[in-house]
């Protein structure tokens, strides 16, 4: 599903945010990705969706080289490739349940198949109730988990989290957490960047480390 070869990037003047990366995450894994704070963890979910690329080495997703797709083609892999981002970016002017159907509205999905997708996973995040209101109005949590209704409406194949936990209270987390695993139950390949140690203690998955941009552990 997900290979790296001697994965490194290099922004100038700095040292390697990633150097010498070769992992692999195999269909239907979930996997913790974690590390102190510039390990590297953002830098490399943004690989994987192509919002980066490499300074060197390979990154196969799905069977395709991300070095070597054409920027037009960036599109069609990023349809299998749900994220949800550490600070949400959600649409301030679009509702709820608009936020949650743009990625199939950019996909050409009907209105109709649009609304009725996005209803059913704003019920699934507890939030069908907030469909017409606008993100400014919800609290962080229920933001979050707007985002990962959104992530997940068009059923991707690689679910990638960047610390969808941080700043939330224990109950939030262990909700928001429920959903990365029903979704990754129902086939998802999911992988989520923390630096939060104790849901590696509470939730026994494999754990991929890195620090200062190596990989120290996989376990």
């Amino acid at each position: 599903m997900i290979k790296l070869f001697h994965v490194k990037k290099v922004y100038p003047g700095d040292p390697p945010v990633l150097d010498d990366i070769t992992m692999r995450v195999e269909k239907g894994e979930f996997v913790w990705l974690t590390g102190p704070s510039g390990a590297g963890k953002s830098t490399l979910l943004k690989l994987l969706f192509c919002a980066e690329l490499p300074s060197s080495g390979q990154i196969i997703v799905g069977g395709r080289n991300i070095g070597r797709i054409t920027q037009g083609a960036v599109p069609y892999l990023r349809r299998n490739i749900g994220v949800v981002f550490q600070d949400f970016k959600l649409l301030d002017n679009r509702t709820v349940l608009e936020n949650v159907g743009y990625a199939l509205e950019v996909l050409g999905v009907s209105d109709w198949d649009i609304r009725d997708r996005s209803l059913e996973r704003l019920e699934q995040v507890g939030l069908k109730h907030k469909a017409l209101s606008l993100p400014k109005r919800l609290s962080g949590g229920e933001q979050q988990r707007v985002a990962i209704a959104r992530a997940l409406v068009n059923e991707p194949t690689i679910l990638l989290a960047d610390e969808p936990t941080g700043n939330l209270d224990p109950g939030l987390t262990a909700s928001i957490l429920q959903l990365l695993f029903d979704a990754n139950a129902r086939g998802t390949t999911v992988i989520v960047a923390t630096h939060d140690r104790t849901l590696l203690t509470r939730y026994h998955k494999r754990t991929i480390a890195l620090d200062k941009g190596r990989l120290v552990s996989d376990a």
